[in-house]
């Protein structure tokens, strides 16, 4: 999922931030209230990760705004305070669910994984094109009964193109969905990967599967498909 988290402490946000990009999620990190509102109005989020208590627009206020936006994705506040008052005042925010700090990685890994099942844009454990799988939770690609592991990236990458299959999808595109906000890839960092993702696909029998259109980008096409 591309997850939207933000933490005014960086060393809460920071080992969080790592521990879900490293379960393949995109998770765009920011540390004050005026960043994260104008993310939300650039950007499409499968979840909200917001703490509470922010220097200045605060959990509580961007809350209100998404949802006054009329977007539907799921939101964990992420918060110190922990009395039934303050836990009613976020749900009536807007938020799904409320965790308390300090945040457990595992505990808040799996509301993670539980608001996923939420989020609009969910579509279940298993996305499947023809007879290739992408597992979800443990990150392999499947055909065939043979099954490979891919690393955070090459996984973002397969996901990203089983969502939007047959479509060409630009370098921009692709680097907008891969990486997070305030990162600058290399050059050539998305052929690179490409060319990563085409070679564990080999022993899949479907490396051919992601074509290059030339002079535009590339795109996912299975044998049968219509170009």
């Amino acid at each position: 999922m591309r997850i939207l988290f933000v933490e005014d402490d960086p060393e809460q946000l920071e080992p969080l931030a790592i521990a879900l990009s490293q379960v393949g999620h995109v998770v765009d990190a920011v540390e004050d209230g005026q960043t994260a509102q104008w993310l939300m109005g650039e950007k499409e989020y499968d979840l909200l990760i917001l703490d509470w208590m922010l220097p200045d627009l605060d959990g509580i206020q961007l809350c209100r705004l998404y949802r006054d936006a009329g977007k539907g994705s799921p939101i964990l506040l992420l918060t110190a305070k922990d009395t039934i008052s303050d836990r009613v005042v976020g749900l009536d925010a807007g938020a799904d669910d409320y965790l308390i700090k300090p945040a457990d990685v595992k505990e808040l890994l799996a509301r993670v994984r539980a608001l996923g099942r939420r989020s609009p844009l969910w579509t279940g454990d298993i996305l499947c094109i023809a007879d290739l799988q992408l597992h979800l939770s443990t990150m392999t690609a499947e055909r065939q009964d043979v099954s490979v592991s891919l690393s955070s990236r090459e996984f973002q990458l397969l996901e990203y193109f089983m969502r939007h299959s047959k479509q060409v999808l630009t370098r921009d595109q692709i680097e907008l969905a891969l990486w997070q906000w305030g990162t600058e890839p290399e050059s050539n960092a998305v052929a690179t990967l490409i060319r990563r993702l085409r070679q564990r696909l080999k022993s899949l029998n479907c490396e051919t599967w992601i074509e290059t259109v030339h002079g535009t980008g590339y795109r996912l096409l299975c044998p049968g498909d219509a170009g």
